[in-house]
């Protein structure tokens, strides 16, 4: 049975709801699936001022080994600025080692992100985000401009 990790950072829970509707689909599909989160990075001053969202069915990663564990990987993030998050990319800058043995090379890996705005950068944050799974010479997987389920 494919095992796949749906990792994700949600400030306000935007991306964790997402994260659980991928999961769905790909359990849909007869796959084993966790869901996991990145740690917070920000300081408590800041998530308790700007309200962000603490509570979540979902643990955090067991640390970036874990990723080994899995035949895809799907990364979840807001977009900062048309970019990742600072709290993912500080996740993901730790795969050094995993990028030297090849570990994630030939897995699956896709991306989703979700913005406030229709122009918020939500490309260029994917392209962030896939950016590093095609380091690891991960073979990228997702909705190509022909699936019209996506035009509603």
């Amino acid at each position: 049975m494919t095992k796949v990790l749906v990792l994700y950072y949600s400030s306000y829970g935007h991306i964790e709801q997402m994260a659980d509707a991928v999961a769905e689909g790909a359990r849909a599909t007869g796959a084993e699936v966790d869901i996991r989160r990145v740690p917070e990075t920000a300081p408590d001053a800041v998530v308790k001022a700007a309200h962000f969202k603490t509570d979540t069915a979902h643990p955090e990663i067991e640390g970036i080994e874990a990723l080994r564990n899995y035949d895809a990987i799907v990364i979840g993030a807001p977009t900062r600025f048309g970019r990742m998050p600072a709290q993912m990319a500080a996740f993901l800058d730790q795969a050094g080692g995993l990028w030297k043995s090849g570990a994630l090379i030939g897995k699956g890996g896709a991306a989703f992100t979700s913005t406030a705005s229709q122009h918020g950068g939500q490309e260029t944050t994917l392209f962030s985000i896939l950016t590093n799974l095609l380091h690891h010479g991960m073979t990228i997987v997702g909705l190509d401009y022909g699936f019209q389920a996506q035009m509603g």
